[in-house]
């Protein structure tokens, strides 16, 4: 069974197109692995709600809910960055 499937399979949501294409698009993030920002390997896995865990190096970020980074989080990144070289 393919990943698809088995996540379509196993899903909550019972009516609606639209919300199942939408539960299997975040299912599908939650569960991807991410490049950790310290050691580079594609080691980050998500292990509780908002907490990512890199597998490599053990580093542990705080995070979107279900995907690494948020665009709200990239943007106070940036932010900060930029006061930083004031």
């Amino acid at each position: 069974m393919n990943a698809e499937v088995w996540l379509m399979a196993n899903s909550d949501v019972r009516y609606g197109a639209e919300i199942r294409s939408r539960e299997y698009k975040v299912r599908a993030q939650k569960n991807t692995s991410y490049p950790c920002p310290k050691c580079g390997k594609e080691k980050v896995r998500r292990k509780s709600n908002s907490i990512w865990k890199c597998r490599s190096c053990s580093a542990v970020f705080a995070g979107g809910a279900y995907s690494f980074s948020t665009p709200t989080g990239v943007v106070a990144k940036r932010a900060v960055g930029e006061y930083g070289r004031r």
